[in-house]
């Protein structure tokens, strides 16, 4: 979490030191520095968001690895699902559920919205989260199953295109759904461009790094993509649905994104 948000000149430029801070005191519960708080500083900070992935993601494989190794693919699919949750706080996983919520309530996007503010969690929010965590876990035990090192990779890619996901969602063309929160400070804020651009960056070293176990150039890039394609189609019917994004939307596209790039892996074998 940010030691210090202090206000800087919102029409500033901001540098990818600023941003990278911003993106680990937000989307993390690693302890930085955060030196801008700022449109142009949260700009940076979502397109930059894959590098967190990659962060957090190497630190979940680092702790499900060698519990799949001595334990056995569930557990250590378990541990690294239950790792990932712990450095974001589970906001993600809240996230998903309040957007389950507001979807599955059928209320006008205002109401909706009201009923994704609450602190409370309704049927289609543990629905979802059930069935969602279920899927993580038994797609990645069968990636450990086959292997600490590729249960590794799958956990780095899942995690990776969840931070991909918030860059997209994050773009010009979507607005925020209503003022104020985290939503409507990053809203609107990454051209297409850097959104095309980090992805393809963080799914070209994944490529590389599954090349070194003896992987597909292919496969974790394709996971990558399909999980992005997944977040996209949530977004639409976000943006359609609430009128833009909330910090829940984006939370919602990053498991929806780690969920598709898993069962993407489960199902090429």
């Amino acid at each position: 979490m940010p030691d210090k948000m202090p206000d800087k000149s919102p029409t500033a430029p901001a540098g990818w030191g600023e941003g990278l801070r911003f993106a680990f005191g937000t989307l993390s519960v690693l302890r930085v520095r955060v030196e801008r708080w700022d449109r142009p500083a949260a700009a940076r900070a979502m397109a930059a968001a894959p590098v967190v992935g990659l962060v957090l993601g190497a630190l979940a494989a680092a702790v499900g690895a060698p519990a799949a190794w001595r334990a056995g693919g569930p557990l250590g699919a378990v541990v690294a699902v239950g790792v990932l949750a712990a450095l974001t706080r589970g906001l993600h996983l809240d996230g998903l559920a309040d957007v389950a919520d507001g979807l599955g309530s059928g209320k006008p996007a205002e109401d909706a919205l009201r009923i994704m503010k609450q602190s409370d969690i309704g049927p289609f929010g543990v629905l979802t989260l059930v069935l969602v965590l279920l899927a993580q876990i038994a797609a990645l035990a069968g990636q450990f199953d086959a292997g600490a090192a590729h249960g590794a990779l799958a956990v780095l890619a899942s995690a990776t295109a969840a931070r991909c996901a918030l860059a997209w969602g994050c773009a010009r063309s979507v607005p925020a759904a209503r003022p104020g929160g985290l939503g409507a400070m990053v809203a609107s804020t990454v051209p297409p461009a850097t959104a095309l651009l980090s992805s393809a960056a963080a799914a070209l070293l994944l490529a590389a790094l599954g090349a070194l176990d003896g992987w597909s150039v292919l496969r974790l890039p394709t996971a990558v993509a399909v999980g992005l394609g997944c977040a996209w189609l949530l977004l639409r019917r976000c943006v359609r649905r609430f009128g833009g994004i909330t910090g829940d939307v984006l939370g919602a596209m990053a498991e929806t994104a780690a969920t598709g790039c898993l069962l993407t892996l489960a199902l090429l074998g």
